[in-house]
């Protein structure tokens, strides 16, 4: 009975997201439609699909069980981070300036940003490259974050449900585009709001409230990490600087992430912007806030978890083991929700990147519409199979954990780009030297930091600090790199501009403005 009840809960789950798919089929006739919803998608959709986006399976189980080990319910911080840098931020600063300026320059994906905000091809095709390489193993790694929770909940095989649930998700991007991808993510989104506010209270209710759990967090000890009483229960937790770490990877490196970026393209005006923002704001206070606050609690359960043998991934899934039936089917729809919804962004991303800004133009001079949709959804297919045969292999070999496959992909995008698209955007004295300078830096250290680790300082030798080293390093090599070279072209540089001068007429409504003297 228990295992139909859960049966019946992913069967609706999944028969939503295709018949949404399948309804949304009409919005992606064209490429616009196919990739940016028609530059038309209202901020409640758009907060959603940045929000979900976001946070996967790799915080729900990677991120949340590892950090919240580590640093207890410190941890909780990476999730207000990623509220406020990752979300509030972002939107403040980049929302805007991206939507106006992506549609007077009419590019459609990062790497045409590139190409047409500093009129250079190669630039393109290097973000292009960049962008195929590091998201699949960010995808293999949404897949892995399922494998502890299907296991737990069902007698599946992991590599079944992974291949239903690539297969699914590729049914409704293919079928729906951007549009089906967005309606999706806003049911995907309220499913995760619920899902870890009911999951939070019933695994400290099991520990008896907050309260009783937090004093007995107080005084769990592990001399291995620190010598202070009560750390796991602290303000900081054990390690400050290292937590710092992932606050800033996980929280500013959503600046440079294309799936992430690519949400204020499609945004349809600036009131839904300031909506969208503070939407966003709260989803993940909710989501981050909860996962890592949910995350601190796992040493309670320290004389059921082996860290050595199972690693960090198996803390949540442990924590959740003693839930009713209904609830687990909860909690595996949430993770699935997170995963599919993450999934769909990228494949999205990366499908849109190869066709217009490398096989369009380079490999296939001529390329009409329909052909660049059809080579779009062949491409979808492509990309969730290869991450799939990755996400099995890595499985059975044990390769690696969560949160290292996610934090290479991560630094080297978002150490990438993300100063080059911020710079870009603000100021006018950005050169392309500037912008390759940070390509080249963020993927040298990222894959040295795979093959070499053992070359790197101590603190850079996990991929989260190296991945915030090389987003931070950027904020510096880009306008450095960029005085010491020629300035651009002062006629590309007006015509990139002249959007942020163009004068509008609104209502009082809108804009308060002077009264007209008589």
């Amino acid at each position: 009975m228990d295992l139909l009840i859960k049966l019946a809960m992913l069967a609706v789950f999944f028969g939503t997201m295709v018949c949404i798919g399948l309804y949304c089929r009409r919005h992606a006739t064209d490429v616009n439609g196919f990739v940016l919803g028609g530059r038309s998608v209202g901020p409640w959709l758009t907060a959603f699909a940045y929000g979900t986006s976001y946070f996967s399976a790799v915080v729900f189980v990677g991120y949340a069980g590892q950090f919240g080990w580590k640093y207890g319910i410190a941890a909780t911080w990476a999730g207000i981070g990623n509220a406020i840098l990752g979300s509030l931020l972002a939107w403040a600063v980049l929302g805007r300036r991206t939507r106006v300026m992506t549609q007077h320059l009419d590019s459609a994906t990062m790497p045409q940003f590139f190409e047409k905000r500093f009129n250079s091809k190669a630039l393109k095709l290097a973000a292009s490259a960049i962008i195929f390489v590091f998201l699949i193993p960010y995808t293999a790694s949404l897949y892995n974050g399922l494998s502890r929770l299907f296991g737990m909940a069902f007698n599946i095989d992991y590599s079944v449900c992974v291949i239903v649930m690539a297969i699914l998700t590729g049914i409704y991007v293919i079928a729906g585009g951007y549009m089906a991808t967005a309606i999706n993510d806003f049911i995907q989104g309220v499913i995760m709001i619920a899902g870890i506010i009911a999951v939070i209270a019933s695994v400290l209710h099991s520990q008896g409230g907050f309260l009783e759990a937090l004093n007995r967090l107080g005084q769990v000890s592990d001399p291995a990490v620190s010598s202070t009483p009560g750390v796991f229960a602290s303000f900081f937790g054990p390690d400050p600087v290292n937590l710092l770490g992932v606050v800033i990877l996980t929280s500013l490196g959503t600046w440079g992430l294309p799936q992430m970026v690519q949400k204020f393209y499609a945004i349809k005006n600036e009131q839904a912007i300031n909506k969208g923002m503070i939407i966003s704001t709260v989803f993940a206070l909710l989501v981050a806030g909860g996962c890592y606050f949910l995350g601190g609690f796992g040493r309670l359960f320290s004389d059921q978890i082996d860290i050595v043998a199972n690693g960090y991934d198996s803390v949540v899934p442990t924590m959740l083991s003693g839930l009713s039936t209904v609830l687990i089917a909860v909690v595996v729809i949430l993770v699935l929700s997170a995963s599919m919804s993450t999934l769909s962004s990228l494949v999205l991303a990366s499908s849109s990147t190869l066709t217009l800004d490398f096989i369009k133009g380079t490999v296939v001079k001529d390329l009409d519409e329909k052909k660049q949709l059809l080579i779009m959804r062949l491409l979808i297919v492509m990309f969730i199979a290869i991450s799939v045969v990755l996400a099995i292999v890595q499985y059975k070999s044990s390769v690696t954990f969560i949160a290292q496959l996610m934090g290479v992909s991560w630094g080297a995008l978002a150490g990438a780009f993300l100063a080059p698209f911020l710079f870009g955007l603000y100021w006018k004295r950005t050169t392309p030297a500037g912008v390759w300078a940070s390509f080249l830096f963020s993927t040298v250290v990222m894959l040295s930091n795979v093959l070499v680790r053992g070359m790197f300082p101590v603190m850079l030798r996990s991929p989260i600090n190296a991945g915030a080293f090389c987003m931070l390093a950027g904020l510096i090599i880009v306008p450095v790199v960029s005085l010491l070279t020629r300035k651009p072209d002062a006629a590309l540089i007006d015509h990139v501009f002249s959007c942020y001068d163009r004068k509008v007429l609104v209502s009082v409504k809108d804009s308060i403005g002077e009264e007209v003297q008589g």
